[in-house]
């Protein structure tokens, strides 16, 4: 994964966003009449320049990735100029102002989850939650999250991630009936992370491992969407429920930009909620503590398990 520089070489991350971002906009959105000889998709970088009030020369040397410090009126005036939605805006901030985000490279420290944080998960033990930082790694999950997706705490510690999952794991294809929304949502949270951890190590083996090995990845990673999820529906086909739909919330935990909880709930009265109620009401009577998947942690349920309780029941 190319970096953003911090001194006076190119900024590659800033350089692919912008173009990517200028191939976006009609030369209609902006009010240009194209002409007969528009060889290029989008805007040309002059007509960027000209709609946010900026010198030809100027934009092509941000543009370029070669401005080390563009003052905040610029990259509000390009942002504009390119109808830039929220997170695409903080997004070009972080990329263009690499020195307000920490640059050096440190050894990757386990981040740690709150004891409040995992008692609220506790507490919405009767539907899926996970706790998750940017990189979309599993910090913890309750049962419920472990009998809808996967036990990740039964996995070694390096692949409790939901990007590795819903990449990587054939089973994630046949759960997410919307799949290709799931897995697009997963891409343009990375991407956001990593405008502002863009010497993150762990992160850069994520995504060198994850291009390599999925030619979908590989195709959203390299459009540069961005976009921030925090709430929407997601579809599933659960080899134990059958098919349902899920809401699903996120909220960030205070203190940590970097931390969120990801709830997931049924919309009342519905056969999804009954769904749940019913896996909830199988699995109740068992372990339902939460963990972060230490080497002393229960395991979680697997799908033998739960048929031979649902027997039982």
């Amino acid at each position: 994964m190319a970096k953003a520089s911090s001194g006076s070489g190119d900024n590659k991350e800033l350089s692919d966003f912008l173009r990517s971002r200028r191939a976006r906009v009609t030369p209609e959105q902006a009010g240009v009449t194209p002409g007969a000889s528009r060889r290029v998709p989008g805007l040309r970088r002059e007509e960027v320049a000209l709609s946010a009030g900026l010198s030809a020369d100027y934009y092509i040397r941000l543009e370029r990735g070669r401005v080390a410090n563009a003052s905040e009126a610029v990259l509000e005036a390009v942002a504009r100029a390119l109808r830039l939605d929220d997170a695409e805006r903080a997004h070009l901030f972080h990329l263009a102002r690499p020195q307000s985000v920490a640059r050096v490279s440190r050894p990757a420290v386990p981040r740690r989850v709150r004891p409040g944080a995992y008692a609220l998960l506790e507490v919405l033990r009767d539907v899926p939650a996970m706790i998750l930082d940017g990189r979309m790694d599993v910090l913890a999950l309750n049962r419920m999250a472990r009998a809808i997706y996967v036990d990740f705490d039964a996995m070694p510690a390096r692949e409790r991630n939901m990007a590795r999952f819903i990449f990587l794991d054939p089973a994630a294809r046949e759960l997410f009936i919307d799949w290709d929304m799931a897995a697009h949502m997963i891409v343009t949270g990375l991407h956001l992370y990593a405008g502002r951890h863009p010497n993150d190590p762990q992160l850069t083996e994520l995504i060198d491992q994850l291009s390599a090995a999925d030619e979908d990845f590989h195709r959203w990673w390299a459009a540069h969407d961005v976009e921030e999820f925090s709430h929407g529906t997601r579809h599933y086909r659960h080899p134990l429920l059958g098919e349902v739909t899920l809401n699903y919330e996120t909220l960030i935990f205070p203190g940590d930009p970097d931390q969120w909880l990801f709830v997931s709930m049924a919309q009342p009265g519905s056969p999804s909620a009954e769904a749940l109620r019913t896996l909830a009401g199988r699995i109740g009577d068992l372990d339902t503590s939460v963990h972060a998947g230490s080497a002393s942690s229960p395991e979680g349920l697997s799908d033998r398990q739960f048929e031979v309780h649902r027997e039982k029941g």
